[in-house]
C-alpha cells in the first residue's frame, strides 16, 4: 500500500479545475439513445466543447438464450439490442482524450466526466463495469483506496472522471471490493456533505430548490435563490461537487426531443433563469437535456464576468 501511496503522491494531483466550485459544466442528461431513436445526442453534447459531463444509463441484461449476461447503455430494462458503453461511449471519445494525453495538459483535466445512472445493481453488473474501467484506467481520474474510507487522499488526475451513485451496493462493488492500495476508479454520491476517500459528490434533484417540481415551478424568487446558493456552499464548504437534475424548458406539446415531461419548466425563458442561477451559484454540473441552449448560455455568462 505505502508503494501506490507514494506513487499518487509525487504525481500531479488535484488541480485546479477539478477542485469543487471552480468550474460549472454541462452534464448531458439522459445522453444516450432510447427507443432506438437519439442515437446523436452523445455527438450533440461533444460538439458543445469540453469541459463536459455525460450522464449513461446501464441495466444488466441476460440473454435468455445463452445465459450470459452484460452491461447495456439502457434507461428501461433492456431488450438486448442497445449499445455497450464500450462502444457508445468510450470508444466515441476516444480521440478527444487521447489527443488530452498527447498535449498532457492537465489544468484542465478532467475534460469529460462520466456520469453513471446504473437501473440494475447485481453485483455481477458492478464487476462487469469495474472490469470495464479497467481497461481505461491510464485515461480516468483515481485514488488509492485506502484501509479506512475516512482517509481521504489527493485524487490523480485522468482526462476522465467517473462518478456514479450514494447506493450501499455501489460503494460495495466500486469501494470495497478494491483491494487497499489499489486505485479507485469510480467515486460515488454522498447523501450528505461529508466527504470520504470514496464520496466526493452530492446529486440533487431540482426539488431541493424549488419543492413544487419543474412543471409547477412559478416564478423565480430570492428565497429560491437562497436556497440553491445554502445547497451549493455546503457542499462546497466539504469539498464535494454538486450537480443538479434536470433543467429544461421547452414547449410541452413538443416531443421531439424525448425529454420527461417531469422536467420541463416550460418555457427556454423560465429554464434559463434558472440555469443563470445555477451558473451564479457555481453548481459544478448542471443537468439539461437541451444542451445546446445551455452551453450558448453559460459561454454568454462566462463573457460577462
Amino acid at each position: 500500500m505505502r508503494t501506490w501511496i507514494a506513487i499518487w503522491a509525487t504525481a500531479l494531483i488535484l488541480g485546479a479545475a477539478a477542485d469543487p466550485g471552480t468550474r460549472v459544466v454541462l452534464d448531458a442528461h439522459n445522453c444516450y439513445p432510447y427507443d432506438g431513436r437519439w442515437a446523436d445526442r452523445i455527438d450533440r453534447a461533444l460538439s458543445t466543447g469540453t469541459p463536459l459531463a455525460i450522464e449513461q444509463d446501464l441495466a444488466w441484461f441476460r440473454d435468455p438464450r445463452t445465459g450470459l449476461g452484460r452491461s447495456l447503455v439502457s434507461h428501461e430494462k433492456p431488450k438486448g439490442d442497445e449499445p455497450t458503453m464500450r462502444r457508445y461511449f468510450f470508444e466515441r471519445i476516444r480521440p478527444i482524450v487521447e489527443r488530452a494525453l498527447r498535449e498532457d495538459r492537465r489544468d484542465d483535466w478532467p475534460i469529460v466526466t462520466l456520469n453513471l445512472d446504473l437501473k440494475t445493481e447485481e453485483p455481477e453488473h458492478l464487476a462487469a463495469i469495474r472490469d470495464l474501467l479497467g481497461e481505461y484506467t491510464t485515461w480516468l481520474t483515481t485514488a488509492p483506496r485506502t484501509a479506512n474510507i475516512s482517509d481521504v487522499q489527493p485524487l490523480h488526475m485522468g482526462p476522465v472522471l467517473v462518478l456514479t451513485g450514494p447506493s450501499d451496493a455501489q460503494r460495495k462493488g466500486f469501494h470495497d471490493a478494491v483491494p487497499a492500495g489499489q486505485p479507485l476508479l469510480v467515486f460515488g454520491a454522498t447523501r450528505s456533505p461529508v466527504r470520504t476517500n470514496y464520496h466526493r459528490w452530492m446529486n440533487y434533484p431540482w426539488s431541493a430548490v424549488e419543492p413544487e417540481g419543474q412543471p409547477h415551478a412559478g416564478a423565480w424568487t430570492a428565497e429560491d435563490e437562497a436556497r440553491l446558493h445554502k445547497l451549493v456552499a455546503d457542499a462546497h464548504r466539504a469539498h464535494l461537487w454538486i450537480r443538479f437534475y434536470t433543467l429544461n424548458g421547452h414547449d410541452p406539446r413538443d416531443e421531439s426531443g424525448g425529454w420527461s415531461a417531469g422536467y420541463n419548466f416550460g418555457s427556454e425563458d423560465a429554464a434559463r433563469i434558472r440555469w443563470r442561477a445555477a451558473i451564479r451559484a457555481g453548481v459544478d454540473y448542471v443537468a439539461v437535456d437541451q444542451y445546446e441552449l445551455f452551453s450558448e448560455t453559460l459561454r454568454r455568462e462566462r463573457s460577462t464576468r
